[in-house]
């Protein structure tokens, strides 16, 4: 096979449907033969991976985490499967490994752009937890890294494979509902398990200079590390990018926008009055495209309930991790038609990456598409910190005449780790 290379729209066109083969493997798979993994980060949601993989028939060669606790139960769960595996605390050395096919990272979010771009670079496929990125401009170094080397980066954004949310999106795009004016996507309260504690020395079992990484050196305390991370900015963006980007992603699809954006940003956001955590206690941001959309996020909004909500002049269709319903009823009863929009269908998002491995066919949430949604998220960040509208750029990806805004796309690495 011949690489070209393709503008982004044209890329993602041409995905949409069909998932057309584009990228190179570094290997070719027998019928039978099975894919060999490493896991980069066993947490909750990283055992929830191993576990979904080690279902799928992976090998799972490899297991990285900087908590030797976690790093050893999960090097157990495998080899109490009759599979050999190692146990490491330095990714990089997982990376150096020639039999390693692909990476699952399913670390903080402040850990997921280095070791998918060095992934990359070193010929291995991903699987990278969502938010795809902690910034705008990881985000896009990562799908860089992914097109250069001819990779497979599925982001983690389990609902893209779900049938309910793909039939509400074919609904929406089939013109069911007729032209929309808004989307609704409901986040949930912050569940930060209060009130903060002193700082400490770290546990033997955790490596906390590994687990800070690139971010801020601070003291050790107890509610910042695992489930924790994501009420902090160093690390994650609160519910905005824990919920808000599995359904920020679902309100793209629906709209169209995998290869786009808002063109601006506005809104109010609350935090907490002692200062618990970092991140948005409650907020009611507005994003505007350039079709006229408005796509709003609330958190601790009576009228924004649910999940995702799509608002057209004939009816509106809402779905969930449960159900799909709408008014009109009838709107989701009736089955679509020849002519109608089918989008990428997937069964099973974990199988979607291992089939394209094989294939090598674009995955159902590209990092492309992981990219965009995750940028709506820290858009939406951007706001509701600097309590002011943001005007956006989705072409370039740039923020127009707000020097202070536009410097949030980025943040500085802690030495000695630099984004490549």
């Amino acid at each position: 096979m011949t690489y070209r290379k393709l503008s982004r729209r044209s890329f993602l066109a041409a995905s949409t449907v069909f998932a057309a083969p584009y990228f190179i493997p570094i290997r070719a798979f027998g019928a039978n033969e099975r894919i060999v993994t490493a896991h980069i980060g066993v947490g909750g949601q990283g055992t929830g991976n191993l576990n979904a993989f080690l279902g799928k028939g992976v090998s799972a060669a490899a297991i990285c985490d900087v908590d030797s606790d976690r790093r050893a139960k999960a090097v157990k769960l495998v080899t109490g499967k009759g599979q050999t595996c190692e146990g490491y605390e330095d990714y990089r050395k997982i990376l150096e490994r020639r039999d390693i096919d692909a990476v699952v990272i399913s670390t903080p979010d402040h850990w997921h752009a280095l070791p998918t771009i060095e992934a990359c670079q070193a010929g291995k496929d991903v699987y990278c937890e969502k938010p795809i990125s902690l910034t705008v401009v990881e985000g896009r170094r990562m799908v860089d890294a992914a097109r250069q080397h001819k990779r497979i980066v599925q982001t983690g954004s389990q609902q893209r494979s779900d049938d309910r949310f793909r039939l509400a999106c074919e609904l929406v795009r089939s013109g069911r509902i007729g032209k929309i004016s808004e989307v609704h996507v409901a986040l949930p309260n912050s569940n930060f398990a209060g009130p903060p504690v002193p700082d400490s020395e770290p546990p033997k079992v955790l490596d906390y200079d590994r687990w800070l990484g690139p971010a801020p050196l601070r003291p050790y305390n107890e509610k910042r590390v695992h489930y924790n991370f994501r009420f902090f900015w160093d690390y994650s963006g609160g519910q905005m990018t824990n919920f808000g980007a599995h359904h920020i992603d679902i309100a793209q699809w629906g709209l169209g926008m995998d290869e786009s954006g808002p063109i601006s940003v506005e809104g109010t956001a609350e935090f907490h009055p002692q200062k618990w955590y970092e991140v948005t206690m409650a907020c009611r941001l507005i994003s505007t495209y350039a079709n006229g959309v408005k796509l709003i996020v609330g958190q601790g909004q009576k009228d924004i309930k649910g999940a995702v909500t799509f608002i057209g002049e004939k009816g509106v269709i809402s779905v969930d991790r449960s159900k799909i319903t709408s008014n009109p009823e009838e709107l989701v009863k009736e089955p679509l038609v020849d002519g109608d929009v089918r989008l990428y269908k997937s069964p099973n998002h974990h199988a979607n990456f291992l089939e394209c491995i094989k294939s090598r066919k674009l995955p159902i949430c590209d990092v492309e598409i992981g990219h965009r949604s995750a940028t709506v998220c820290h858009l939406n960040n951007m706001v509701a910190r600097l309590g002011r509208k943001i005007q956006w750029d989705a072409a370039s990806e740039k923020i127009i005449g707000d020097d202070e805004a536009a410097a949030m796309l980025s943040r500085p690495y802690r030495q000695p780790w630099t984004l490549a």
